[in-house]
């Protein structure tokens, strides 16, 4: 028997304080999407006052259909569907008046089989046009219209198996991977986490760049984050993204991905209060590369 969809509250900043300004769900797909699929995440608002939902990085590409009845153009108003490859900072979305989203988390290596034709690095960082990514369009009247969230997981349901994924042996290996990365605490090494896989550190690399979109360090690292994330200091600027696009080639991780340790857990430093020192120190030994930066335990 299915578990469903997953309950807790993981990599939402401030989760009851958003549950307090929209109505949020999550809902299982169909069984023949579930080897591929998290789960689909609705939210439905009517807001008085604009509100700003934080959500923290996550290895998952999403296929966010959206509409904003208050919206600034009219592709806001009539809705639109988009497909946001990982992010590798802090996303920030401004909600205000009435609206609607509807969106597809894939699990980390589960977008492949949609996309066969391009690794999934392609999209990391980029919130690009779904009908422009996806053999098909996006049904977006058929998801968003109804009132009924029935029908518009049904509509889901459709429109994704529409798309046929096929079974793919690499990408069932990524999905592995990945969630052996964010479960087993006692993974440290790339080294030692390819060679359970049977493969090179080199080749597991491409595999995560090719299946996952970032590497798996970046994995390990935004994993941790998730369960410790805090805001930052008072008086730092934000690190967040917001919901701005960016081109494919603007400010893209490589395939390793940026730590999110760096904005995750700011860390205060006080100034020098001696003199810099000026002698040279010997050149020291590179570690074996550790899959957080440091031996650190991955969270759930």
């Amino acid at each position: 028997m299915a578990a469903g969809p997953r309950r807790d509250t993981r990599g939402i900043v401030d989760a009851p304080d958003l549950f307090a300004h929209v109505r949020f769900r999550r809902r299982e797909p169909a069984a023949a999407l579930r080897p591929y699929l998290e789960h689909y995440w609705l939210i439905d608002w009517d807001l008085t006052e604009p509100y700003a939902a934080h959500v923290v990085p996550h290895p998952s590409v999403n296929l966010v259909l959206q509409r904003y009845e208050d919206g600034d153009s009219p592709r806001e108003r009539s809705g639109y569907a988009e497909v946001a490859g990982v992010d590798p900072g802090l996303f920030t979305r401004k909600l205000a008046g009435r609206g609607r989203v509807c969106g597809v988390q894939f699990r980390p290596g589960g977008f492949r089989p949609f996309t066969p034709g391009r690794p999934v690095s392609d999209w990391t960082g980029v919130r690009a046009d779904a009908a422009e990514v996806l053999r098909l369009p996006p049904p977006v009247d058929a998801v968003l219209g109804p009132d009924d969230e029935d029908a518009r997981v049904a509509a889901l349901d459709a429109f994704l198996l529409a798309l046929e994924p096929r079974p793919d042996p690499r990408a069932t290996l990524a999905m592995a991977v990945v969630d052996r990365v964010r479960t087993d605490r006692t993974v440290l090494r790339v080294e030692a986490l390819a060679r359970d896989a049977g493969l090179s550190a080199r080749s597991l690399q491409r595999l995560f760049s090719a299946y996952v979109g970032v590497g798996p360090k970046w994995v390990s690292s935004a994993t941790a984050s998730t369960r410790r994330w805090r805001p930052p200091h008072p008086g730092r600027p934000s690190t967040g993204r917001g919901s701005r696009r960016t081109s494919a080639t603007a400010t893209r991780p490589t395939s390793s991905g940026t730590s999110p340790r760096r904005w995750a857990c700011p860390r205060r430093r006080s100034p020098r209060t001696e003199p810099a020192r000026t002698h040279t120190r010997a050149p020291r030994r590179t570690p074996a590369k550790s899959l957080a930066g440091r031996p650190a335990p991955v969270a759930s």
